[in-house]
């Protein structure tokens, strides 16, 4: 297939703005880039084309009338190239691509998804479910949202919430369960990975001597939480992702003893950069929405329920 392209793009429009500006200083403050590029690019474009394209005159470059013939139609080649940058820019704005670890999408964001798009209809979410480090520079992510001490390197961290953690575990097991030494009676269920301490529960329940608990390990802590649901013991939760949960009672704070300690959830974003449009309305969505989401999704639809039977009355709530 032969070159459709036997002067390169850059050289073209190299073209154009000296053609535009009879000057090489001026066009190459606009291309960004130094007179001796410019004067290249035209140099070399010519003896591709074998044909000069200027006159070189005391009052600068004149184009030939072969090239003032062809700079309707070069100009217009660059504005629909400029259309064409401008929309897929417009399609970029408008795609808010987040990274995510698989317990914040699955027990919080996705529930509420809804939500932010009916609030924010012209931004759509894309999640990309990992819990790598974010590298910004080599990928499309916006944003990430981890869970650690907000101290990673090369990245902004603004605190969103989730410092607060205790033992949740189903209806059945808390039945069982009237101090915090009656989880020996059950199993604990251990998420390998998390980065909250038992240790640090117990300390704080008033527990000196913990007792050895058996129960099951799971490496992806999505199924713990399943784990815990299904009544296979009691799970150490930070009580932002099992809020939900409880509100609509697959689980329970069996002694509603949270404790707490130097780790949390943060938006995390490029260190140095000013956030883009859609970045700010999403971290000002999650400012606001986090503390609401408090009491669960479910008691958040009953305090909407609450707040619509104050204005019509005789409306049931759920």
């Amino acid at each position: 297939m032969g070159n459709s392209f036997p002067v390169p793009l850059n050289a073209l429009h190299a073209i154009e703005v000296v053609a535009r500006l009879r000057a090489l200083a001026p066009a190459a403050a606009e291309l960004g880039v130094t007179p001796g590029a410019v004067s290249q690019h035209i140099r070399r474009a010519e003896e591709r084309l074998g044909i000069l394209l200027f006159e070189r005159t005391p009052q600068g470059l004149v184009p030939t009338e072969l090239l003032t013939d062809l700079l309707p139609m070069l100009r217009s080649g660059f504005q629909s190239l400029a259309e064409v940058g401008q929309k897929l820019q417009r399609g970029r704005d408008c795609v808010l691509t987040v990274t995510v670890g698989n317990v914040f999408a699955s027990r919080w964001l996705v529930w509420r998804m809804a939500r932010f798009a009916a609030d924010h209809p012209d931004i759509e979410l894309r999640l990309v479910i990992s819990g790598n480090i974010v590298d910004f520079g080599v990928s499309d992510i916006d944003c990430g949202i981890r869970f650690g001490h907000g101290n990673w390197s090369g990245m902004r961290a603004d605190p969103i919430g989730g410092t607060t953690f205790q033992p949740v575990c189903a209806p059945p097991v808390a039945a069982q369960l009237r101090t915090p030494l009656d989880i020996a009676k059950t199993h604990i269920i251990r998420d390998e990975g998390t980065m909250l301490s038992w240790a640090a529960w117990w300390k704080m329940a008033g527990v000196d001597d913990p007792p050895e608990v058996p129960g099951p390990y799971y490496t992806d802590p999505a199924i713990a939480f399943d784990a815990a649901i299904s009544e296979q013991g009691v799970l150490l939760a930070v009580d932002m992702m099992s809020a939900d949960a409880v509100s609509d009672g697959r689980l329970v704070r069996p002694f509603d003893l949270p404790a707490s300690n130097d780790t949390g959830y943060f938006l995390v974003t490029p260190d140095g950069r000013s956030l883009p449009q859609k970045v700010r309305v999403f971290r000002d969505w999650l400012t606001a929405e986090v503390p609401a989401s408090a009491c669960g999704y479910v008691g958040q639809l009953r305090g909407q329920q609450k707040r619509l039977m104050a204005v019509e009355p005789g409306t049931k709530a759920p």
